[in-house]
């Protein structure tokens, strides 16, 4: 299958949200560290592959299907962009049903 006949996944977050009494942020490192690995599995890609796609190291590819916190944000964008994935950011300050007027 190829990296581009994927699909995008729209907001992570709200499929991977059951995962016991754990801090929201560690539920959405697991849930990122799921994706990637499984969405680089779907493609066929090694590790060592899909970090030469992205332009990073190939322990980044590890680390982020590990849930490790100190991979960079951008870092990771880079891989989320090689595995077409997007993330969608929500802010109650930018909802225009939050808005009183």
């Amino acid at each position: 299958m190829s990296l581009y006949n994927m699909g995008r996944i729209e907001d992570y977050e709200s499929q991977y949200y059951r995962h016991g009494s754990k801090s929201k942020e560690t539920r959405m490192e697991e849930s990122l560290s799921a994706i990637v690995q499984r969405h680089r599995k779907k493609s066929g890609l090694s590790r060592e592959r899909l970090a030469e796609i992205a332009g990073v190291g190939k322990t980044v590819i590890y680390d982020i299907e590990h849930g490790k916190a100190s991979v960079r944000h951008s870092t990771v964008k880079k891989v989320l962009d090689a595995l077409n994935i997007r993330i969608r950011y929500i802010s109650p300050l930018e909802d225009d049903s939050n808005e009183k007027g």
